[in-house]
């Protein structure tokens, strides 16, 4: 069930950059998780920004395979968690866990063929 239009998975996008960049302040981050949640959402914004979509800024990314980067990235992002596991960082673990698995469901529930839709094909 594709629930989620090209326009709210924008909007999400936009909120888990703030929701990034807010993190490593709300969970107290150090060190590396802090460096990497920054540089995540740098990349996030700019995946975002250059999709071709109602929310981006550049439209040069297909709505599509910003789907497919985004699906790479949350198995990416599984591998951060172990890799904050084995370094003995449980805040590190778990948010990147939970952001993975949120990223995935996002995923999930979005109908990536509505930016065509949306917009009358303009966005491929």
């Amino acid at each position: 069930m594709k629930i989620i239009s090209s326009k709210v998975h924008g909007l999400l996008d936009y909120a888990t950059v703030v929701f990034l960049l807010a993190a490593p302040t709300i969970f107290k981050m150090e060190g590396t998780l802090c460096t990497l949640t920054y540089i995540l959402a740098g990349v996030h914004f700019a995946l975002t920004a250059l999709t071709a979509f109602e929310v981006g800024l550049v439209k040069i990314i297909p709505f599509k395979l910003h789907g497919v980067i985004e699906i790479v990235v949350a198995a990416a992002l599984g591998g951060v968690a172990l890799w904050f596991k084995n370094n003995d960082n449980a805040l590190g673990f778990y948010f990147y866990s939970g952001l993975a698995i949120v990223i995935m469901i996002v995923f999930l529930l979005t109908d990536f063929k509505s930016a065509e839709k949306n917009t009358g094909g303009a966005y491929r």
